[in-house]
């Protein structure tokens, strides 16, 4: 199966947010190349908000081009043979942590947010992945800066969308 035939099978079986998933549905019809980063229509990225949840954080990275403090993810790339497998690719790459695993039941959210030019706007699919018990991380070269925040203190630092995806993610738990 192709990586385009996953994200469309993906966001088939995804319940909730229904406008929105058809959005990228219609995105993904209309643009074959959809997938990929070179699409300046629109592309489709894949995310994972880290989570630990036996000492209530999660572990996010101060994003080197947007200086916000967002979950790890990004485009995904033609060796990914799913969008989990991108999301879960994306963390583990931006977070150090070994042995991450995604969440059961696909995707948590979706989150469509604008980009700088050339393109235009991303169409995040966004898992949670589970830090193994004393995960240890470390910064990428795509962070400025990589740390655990409580839950309680994601809202203080992150934007609405980060907040709306710990919450799904705490809701799957």
């Amino acid at each position: 199966m192709s990586l385009y035939d996953d994200a469309v099978l993906v966001l088939k079986g995804y319940e909730g947010q229904d406008a929105l998933r058809q959005a990228y549905l219609d995105h993904l019809a209309a643009h074959p190349d959809g997938i990929w980063k070179a699409c300046h229509a629109g592309h489709v990225t894949a995310s994972a908000l880290v989570i630990d949840p036996e000492r209530g954080r999660v572990l996010l990275t101060l994003h080197k081009k947007l200086r916000m403090w967002l979950q790890m993810g990004g485009h995904c790339e033609p060796g990914d043979a799913s969008l989990a497998a991108a999301a879960l690719r994306e963390a583990t790459e931006e977070s150090g942590v070994p042995g991450l695993t995604l969440l059961p039941g696909g995707p948590v959210r979706l989150d469509r947010h604008p980009i700088p030019a050339p393109c235009h706007c991303h169409y995040d699919v966004q898992y949670a992945a589970l830090a193994p018990a004393g995960a240890e991380h470390a910064i990428s070269d795509e962070s400025l800066d990589l740390r655990w925040f409580a839950y309680d203190e994601v809202a203080d630092v992150a934007d609405e969308s980060v907040v709306r995806l710990l919450q799904a993610a705490r809701t799957r738990l």
